[in-house]
């Protein structure tokens, strides 16, 4: 029996799909006994009808109990009893549908949008994205022009609703959608779990090389997964997949978030998980957190927008760093080297955050990164400074320019700096991390700590080399399996 399901009224219109998939009807899903007790499979309903109390509706309310992963969710179902909320949640991609039906000639478009896939398929991106906004199996939108393109109506059909004309891009389109990329890849055998790595082939300075997400590739297929490379576009694919690893720069008001807690809540190993990402990425919260459990960082204030009369109090020692709570890569970190330099800073993050840290400036040659998985060291490296620059990454030319680095064997590194970054990450959680302490002396001082730490080929991987990649696979198979 499939892992992967179809719930339908009229199981006889879908036998002939190319798929390795199940279809059953209401009553077999209802009292089948392997659908009660197990939790891993995927159900796609295709009911005649999702209205309340509708056997379609059960069938979606009993996938969810039973932890199965389920499309269309009710909570989906229940988001289309408010129209104009729906119609504010598309308004916040206004510019991509204006983009994407500027050549339309007429003030007026209808589009039956199956899977992701749109009947008229130079709409295509519309429907992807009507699609991971709202993932109903069917959905019908209506756009009208008047002074600009406005969704008038959007609303999920079932299958007495949906025109038979179109019953073959129907097929089509779900054939596409449960075999993703994988269609490409019939050569070789298939294996019992699937992982999609996120990533951006457009980030300018993503946490992976491309050489490490192939490396990411090779590992994961070693270690049992069927593994897809993912984009944000892909978000309604994720029901597909039994773990995601994100290998991309994670931020809470960002997609990557999304990502992540939509996968935890369908049941998903995923790594990073969005606590990770909430604490890690927040620094007000990070030194807090730090601090709390005696954990040492160099010397830090919290300036609050509306209290910068208090700065006096603070006896600031220049140069200071100032840092916005939710930087990265070395971006949103500035250093201070006077009082004028320091307010003018502080005016400019205010713009955007009502907090900002000032952080004392300890001038080191290198900063140390441990790298660590469920609380165990993997790898040790040394970050040198940019050039002429008291950072790791300088981008006042416009092109981000980085200093050298070395990598140490675990075992080789001072066992008071691992065990300092091991007793940071046990705060956070247990996924994985980079750790970056500034040494001064003997005494060691926490930076960050990093959810979604770099792992590039030919940096971090240098001691360890590819089974580097295969021990943080075997960790997401390991709490697969386990």
């Amino acid at each position: 029996m499939s892992l992967k399901i179809i719930v339908t009224d009229t199981p006889a219109d879908w036998q002939n799909l190319q798929l390795d998939i199940d279809v059953v009807t209401p009553g077999e899903y209802f009292a089948d006994e392997a659908f009660q007790k197990a939790k891993k499979y995927r159900v796609i309903n295709l009911c005649k009808s999702f209205q309340y109390h509708s056997l379609g509706y059960y069938v979606s309310l009993l996938a969810e109990a039973r932890r199965h992963k389920v499309m269309p969710e009710i909570s989906t179902l229940l988001d289309f009893r408010f129209p104009s909320l729906v119609r504010e949640d598309a308004e916040d991609f206004e510019e991509l549908i204006q983009q994407g039906l500027k050549k339309e000639k007429t003030d007026k478009l209808e589009l039956l949008i199956c899977f992701g896939k749109t009947h008229l398929p130079e709409f295509n991106k519309i429907g992807t994205l009507m699609f991971n906004l709202f993932q109903v199996p069917i959905l019908k939108a209506v756009f009208i022009k008047k002074d600009k393109w406005v969704l008038a109506q959007l609303k999920p059909l079932n299958l007495n609703e949906f025109p038979t004309i179109h019953s073959d891009h129907l097929k089509a389109s779900l054939e596409e959608y449960l075999q993703g990329k994988k269609r490409l890849q019939k050569s070789y055998s298939r294996k019992k779990y699937d992982l999609a790595i996120l990533v951006n082939p457009e980030e300018e300075t993503p946490p992976s090389n491309q050489k490490a997400i192939r490396n990411f590739q090779k590992a994961g297929e070693k270690v049992g997964f069927n593994v897809d490379l993912i984009t944000k576009n892909d978000f309604a694919k994720l029901i597909q997949y039994d773990a995601l690893f994100i290998r991309e720069t994670t931020n809470v008001n960002h997609y990557t978030f999304k990502f992540a807690k939509k996968a935890a809540s369908e049941g998903l190993v995923v790594i990073d998980d969005p606590d990770s990402i909430l604490k890690c990425t927040n620094k007000v919260y990070l030194s807090e957190l730090l601090r709390a459990h005696q954990v040492p960082t160099p010397k830090y204030w919290i300036i609050k927008k509306d209290k910068l009369s208090q700065l006096k109090s603070y006896n600031l020692d220049y140069p200071i760093i100032l840092k916005q709570p939710d930087g990265s890569f070395s971006k949103g970190v500035k250093k201070a080297k006077s009082e004028e330099e320091f307010l003018s800073v502080l005016k400019d993050f205010f713009q955007t955050s009502e907090l900002v840290i000032a952080q004392e400036f300890i001038p080191t040659e290198f900063d140390w990164r441990i790298g660590v998985l469920n609380g165990k060291a993997l790898f040790v490296c040394k970050y040198y400074m940019a050039a002429n620059h008291w950072q790791i990454m300088n981008w006042k030319t416009g092109v981000m320019e980085e200093g050298d680095s070395e990598t140490l064997a675990v075992e080789d590194a001072p066992k008071a700096l691992v065990d300092l970054a091991i007793k940071a990450t046990s705060l956070i959680g247990n996924g994985f991390y980079g750790v970056d302490i500034k040494q001064v002396g003997k005494k060691y001082y926490v930076i960050e700590v990093n959810d979604n730490p770099s792992l590039d080929h030919g940096v971090e991987d240098q001691v360890l080399k590819q089974q580097l990649y295969v021990t943080i696979m075997q960790e997401l198979m390991n709490r697969l399996v386990g």
